[in-house]
């Protein structure tokens, strides 16, 4: 699926924008299922928190500024399921992450009209702790975004310092993680546009952001998150849980049975657990 050239600028930079991988009737039955997801389903709210947003957002806008979120949006549809399981998008994993490839989440981010939340720099690492770089995000786009409507941006070759420290914490209480903004601007991030059906996908240490959505639209993505199943997960969204094998065989270097939970592949299967609305 991926050139040698496509890989190596993703291990060197960090990213890698791959045009055109849902078209015709597959986007437009997903664009119908996220359309019945955010009215039945997703949350709307203030979003992120943090003194980050005086800094991204004057306080008409910080005040009215909104993010309509869920996860999970392939337990919801058949066309998401579809989606996440896409033979060009997950042969692409294999490209850059091996023959072994485990989705673990996916997750809408609408930003609204005219206000839509903007995100500040941060990893997506701290919402998802995973012991090492074996793992992608993509960012399935519904709509063709620029900087009008807050595509998004990365600070290139980031993801080599590896996990960074985040604040998720202020004076005045927790807050969502972010890195400090007097150290991190967009302004010095590079922006990647993308067309509708179009994927970018990123390291989860690359570290990345978006402007506030300006047009009267909304700019629709979804992310979606690959590992290696070998690649432990230390906290956050959705640990403790199996995710689906969509390419190759789930290692068991132990011999463990389903029920176990597992140092490499988080295979309690029915443990329940919590997840916080509105992250990563």
């Amino acid at each position: 699926m991926l050139s040698r050239r496509e890989i190596e600028s993703y291990e060197s930079q960090g990213y890698l924008h791959i045009p055109a991988v849902f078209t015709g009737r597959d986007i437009c039955e997903m664009e119908r299922d996220h359309e019945f997801m955010t009215r039945h389903w997703a949350s709307s709210g203030q979003g992120w928190t943090g003194p980050w947003r005086k800094e991204y957002m004057d306080a008409a806008t910080e005040k009215q500024s909104q993010l309509v979120a869920m996860h999970d949006l392939h337990f919801y549809a058949a066309s998401w399921m579809q989606a996440v399981t896409h033979p060009r998008l997950v042969e692409a994993m294999g490209d850059l992450l091996g023959p072994n490839v485990e989705l673990h989440h996916s997750t809408m981010h609408t930003k609204p009209p005219e206000t839509g939340h903007p995100f500040p720099m941060h990893q997506d690492w701290a919402f998802y702790q995973h012991q090492d770089g074996r793992y992608v995000d993509v960012l399935v786009h519904l709509d063709d975004t620029r900087h009008e409507n807050g595509e998004i941006r990365f600070l290139a070759g980031s993801h080599a310092q590896g996990a960074l420290e985040h604040i998720t914490c202020t004076p005045e209480g927790p807050c969502t993680p972010h890195l400090p903004t007097a150290n991190y601007h967009l302004k010095e991030t590079i922006p990647v546009p993308a067309r509708r059906g179009d994927v970018v996908c990123f390291n989860i240490f690359t570290v990345h952001g978006s402007y506030v959505n300006r047009t009267s639209q909304p700019r629709r993505l979804v992310r979606l998150g690959y590992r290696d199943p070998e690649n432990p997960q230390l906290g956050g969204q959705s640990h403790g849980r199996p995710g689906l094998m969509v390419r190759g065989h789930r290692p068991n270097p132990g011999g463990l049975h389903p029920a176990y939970s597992s140092e490499v592949g988080a295979l309690d299967a029915f443990k329940a657990v919590p997840e916080p609305a509105l992250v990563g």
